[in-house]
């Protein structure tokens, strides 16, 4: 699967309703991971509406870091995700849920779609898949 595939799946599921910011891009990348889509799910299931509905840190953002640090078994990962978090910052113009879902001419900084799939794009860049 190609990231590009991984990105519009992980919008996908976020846009089914059945997964959070964070759920949606653990899923898409759990193969990154040792742990099953359950798990990951479970795991990322307080990650939602700005880090536990604080209007915090973006969800997906958060979803990147989790993954980051499985893949690196936390070795490095603060490096990665510094990297994964201001590459988000210039894309979507913000890191935190309530920056992003600001309404300016009507439309919001970065919807929650764009935020899941520029969060699998960047964590894949960054990796290098």
């Amino acid at each position: 699967m190609t990231l590009t595939e991984r990105a519009e799946n992980a919008v996908r599921m976020k846009l089914s309703g059945a997964y959070n910011c964070a759920q949606a891009v653990t899923a898409a990348l759990a193969d990154q991971t040792s742990l099953s889509d359950e798990q990951l799910k479970q795991i990322a299931a307080g990650f939602c509406a700005g880090m536990g509905n604080l209007e915090a840190t973006c969800g997906a953002l958060i979803g990147a870091g989790m993954i980051a640090g499985l893949k690196t078994e936390g070795n490095g990962t603060l490096k990665i995700a510094r990297k994964i978090q201001e590459t988000f910052r210039e894309r979507c113009g913000a890191i935190k849920c309530r920056d992003l879902k600001s309404i300016t001419d009507g439309n919001p900084l970065c919807p929650c779609e764009e935020c899941v799939r520029n969060a699998v794009l960047i964590y894949g860049e960054t990796m290098g898949l």
